[in-house]
């Protein structure tokens, strides 16, 4: 984690530029570990889609390692569906806040079918994307999982918990920007956080942005596609 600023300037251009900068960081750290360890780390690099995969494409290219994705979707309240009541993964791991509802007819029936509906785009959007991936084999590997930012931590961490089920010899949570208070609720989820910027207050990932906008499916794929072929399957970090 690098400094921290009281700002709501744009810090970054776009996901591009976002991506390049937080690939700098994570090669010297993966180098320094290399180093510290003597054992060269495997890193593979697992980007939340959509917005996560412009940001993990420079951090895959640099580092010379595989881009794939892990899936998951925030499950959204049914009266505001911009606030996240849990998250799921397209695997089926899910993860609740800690929230309690204040209406009565808030029943495990609602929650069944936030539920659904979220595990089931989750699990269309992986159907879409997943094949323009390689086959990885995560087990003993240091995954990098990379979002364009964190703002509640629903999202990756449940994505982390996902990846935990693989066997990895480590998952780092990467991102160019996330919350300052968020940190201590983060760090359980990963075994290092990788945060370039953490600014207070915090409103939302797109006030850090000059260019934000939504990365559709296509975009997505294509983003996949290009990286995929100028994999290289070397390391360029020993």
């Amino acid at each position: 984690m690098l400094g921290k600023i009281v700002s709501h300037t744009p810090l970054f251009a776009d996901r591009t530029h976002a991506g390049e900068e937080l690939a700098r960081v994570i090669h010297h750290v993966l180098i320094q570990q290399a180093i510290d360890a003597k054992v060269k780390p495997v890193p593979i690099v697992y980007a939340l889609p959509r917005g996560g995969i412009p940001v993990a494409v420079p951090i895959a290219r640099l580092l010379g390692c595989p881009l794939t994705i892990v899936v998951a979707k925030k499950i959204s309240h049914p009266e505001n569906p911009e606030l996240a009541i849990g998250a799921v993964t397209a695997s089926g791991n899910v993860l609740w806040t800690q929230q309690k509802p204040t209406r009565p007819k808030y029943n495990s029936r609602w929650r069944e079918i936030a539920f659904n509906k979220a595990i089931n785009k989750a699990k269309s959007l992986e159907a879409q994307l997943l094949p323009t991936c390689p086959e990885v084999n995560a087990e003993g590997a240091t995954l990098i999982l990379v979002d364009d930012g964190i703002a509640t931590g629903m999202t990756i961490a449940v994505a982390a918990i996902a990846l935990r089920a693989l066997s990895p010899a480590a998952i780092w949570l990467c991102t160019p920007v996330a919350p300052q208070s968020l940190l201590p609720w983060l760090h359980q989820w990963g075994d290092r956080l990788i945060i370039l910027e953490t600014p207070e207050p915090f409103r939302s990932v797109s006030n850090f942005y000059t260019e934000f906008p939504q990365v559709d499916t296509l975009e997505a794929i294509m983003y996949l596609q290009e990286q995929r072929k100028e994999e290289t399957g070397n390391s360029s970090y020993g």
